[in-house]
């Protein structure tokens, strides 16, 4: 039997270090693509929200997304084959049954759904094949409701649940002095329908009589046993073959694997279990939840049809911006406003990518297409987006039909795009408590021209004073912080939303000349100022990638 654990659903998620586009979006046509095909689509987030973006959502009361910092395939995307676990207490012929009933090499064994440990084919050879002396049975504490079951036996007399605890396994096949000299009190013995050997078996006190080929037992000798409570088992096996049988009666719980077991959880990453079966000679591996509880087994053929992560990218198309992993995903769909990058899909995809200043404002024009009304909480999110990523009408990527689609948006949610665009611009710079390296990657992306990494942040905000308090706070660790994070260059751009304009703040070598180069400032000024620039997508990448490419 194999269980699915991957469940059925579809991720929409957007960058790394998300804005409120990136949330709202990913939100906004989650709910859309789940009203359009049936099929649960759940938003997700790639990081830590910045302070915009959480008061948007505690706004209009939606919940944040839960993070999603990794696309590779996991335990819980494998198909594990289900097994019902054994008692410890059960018998070794009874995992043998089992093993061969439905054709498997291991079985669980577990106390209610935990794992106690694993038997396996080659734990019931070794049972076979090793020698045991005649008290091996009491030492494993076996019950003698396993000895009769193996043995095809019927229990006439004494408790089935109790169990060998003392005394030897003995056939009795010799005269009376002869049984008297090796017969002890407590022992099982094996024996044949001879009434004189039965007797001196109940008179020298054994814990039990297996009696062979069904014979028939005096009333006499049934009397005797049942006042003294000796268990007595009939057997339809000759003495031989009872013989050779009692030992597979032995519990389970004596030969199973209890220390050191290998086993893996859900959320194990398939990269990482591949590693550890390599260095591993077994064929089952036990899954267990973070309780503890018995899930299923993996091995390294189940790991073959791996059931990857099935994922839409909204609001970027660049690998490097993209969780962690996606190359091992099923990308099924890309909306995207910006511009064409190098993130690759094993098959082909959805792609829309449009000229527009918010991806939002695309989504916003799929529910049209596809006749699906915006609810008002949707509506407040798609307008948040669009005023965030738009400066609120401000930035040069903003087009006619984002402000139209905005304004028609705060119409369904009923606000007021000023007041709500001040307060989210107020809450967005305010960054009370936070280290540098927090600010610094608010709102960040990275990107890749020729050899060289760099990352581009902005803070967007109202008020001079307030950048002004912010550039002394990140300025003196940017250097560190590109160290850090192996860039070799950081633009941080402080952007004054009323006066259309940033302060480009660089580091790494070479940064400042590439600025000056990208936007023709041929003076050496102390600070970079750039009128007119506060779009980090339409303005400042694409001139520093233009100058890192000459």
């Amino acid at each position: 039997m194999s269980q699915g654990v991957n469940e059925n659903k579809v991720y929409v998620v957007g960058h790394k270090n998300p804005d409120t586009d990136s949330i709202c979006s990913a939100i906004a046509y989650a709910e859309l693509k789940t009203k359009i095909t049936g099929q649960m689509h759940v938003p997700r987030r790639a990081g830590q929200l910045n302070e915009e973006t959480q008061y948007v959502l505690e706004h209009f009361g939606v919940k944040v997304p839960p993070l999603l910092s990794d696309l590779r395939i996991q335990v819980k995307d494998v198909e594990l084959r289900k097994a019902n676990g054994l008692k410890a207490s059960e018998s070794i012929k009874t995992a043998w049954a089992q093993m061969k009933n439905l054709n498997i090499k291991a079985l669980p064994v577990t106390r209610g759904d935990k794992l106690e440990g694993l038997i396996t084919v080659g734990d019931i050879a070794r049972s076979y094949m090793d020698v045991y002396d005649s008290g091996i049975l009491s030492r494993s504490r076996t019950q003698y409701r396993n000895i009769a079951s193996t043995i095809d036996g019927t229990i006439i007399t004494g408790n089935e649940h109790s169990y060998v605890l003392n005394g030897k396994v003995a056939i009795v096949a010799s005269s009376r002095p002869l049984m008297s000299e090796f017969i002890e009190e407590d022992d099982l013995v094996i024996l044949g329908d001879r009434t004189e050997a039965q007797q001196l078996a109940i008179d020298l006190d054994v814990g039990c009589m297996v009696v062979c080929g069904d014979a028939k037992i005096p009333d006499k000798i049934l009397k005797q046993a049942k006042a003294k409570e000796i268990v007595l088992i009939i057997s339809p096996h000759d003495t031989f073959t009872v013989a050779r049988l009692i030992n597979q009666s032995i519990p389970v719980r004596h030969f199973m694997t209890k220390d050191n077991l290998v086993t893996f959880r859900p959320k194990d990453y398939v990269d990482d279990v591949r590693e550890v079966m390599a260095r591993k000679k077994f064929r089952d591996f036990p899954v267990l939840d973070n309780r503890g509880n018995f899930q299923g087994f993996i091995s390294r053929r189940r790991l073959l049809n791996c059931r990857k992560k099935q994922v839409i990218l909204v609001d970027h198309n660049e690998e490097s911006q993209a969780v962690d992993g996606v190359e091992q995903a099923d990308v099924l769909e890309i909306i995207d406003h910006h511009r064409l990058s190098s993130i690759q899909t094993i098959g082909p995809v959805f792609f829309r990518n449009q000229p527009v200043g918010c991806t939002a404002t695309i989504i916003c024009q799929m529910y049209r297409e596809n006749g699906i009304k915006v609810e008002p909480i949707t509506a407040g999110l798609l307008c948040s987006a669009i005023i965030s990523d738009t400066l609120m009408f401000r930035s040069p990527t903003c087009t006619p039909l984002d402000e139209t689609t905005a304004r028609e948006l705060a119409e369904i949610a009923t606000i007021d795009i000023e007041s709500l665009a001040q307060a989210m611009f107020k809450a967005g710079s305010n960054l009370q408590g936070k280290t540098a390296e927090e600010i610094c990657f608010l709102d960040f992306k990275q990107f890749s021209v020729n050899d060289t990494l760099f990352g581009v942040g902005q803070v967007n905000s109202m008020s001079a004073d307030e950048l002004r308090e912010i550039k002394a706070r990140v300025l003196p660790h940017m250097d560190r912080i590109r160290r850090n994070h192996r860039l070799d260059m950081i633009f941080f751009m402080l952007t004054n939303i009323i006066t259309e304009s940033s302060e480009l703040l660089c580091v790494g070598s070479e940064a400042r000349e590439k600025a000056l180069s990208a936007f023709d400032l041929n003076s050496e000024p102390e600070e970079i100022h750039l009128k007119g620039v506060v779009s980090r997508k339409k303005q400042l990448v694409p001139a520093m990638v233009e100058a890192l490419q000459q």
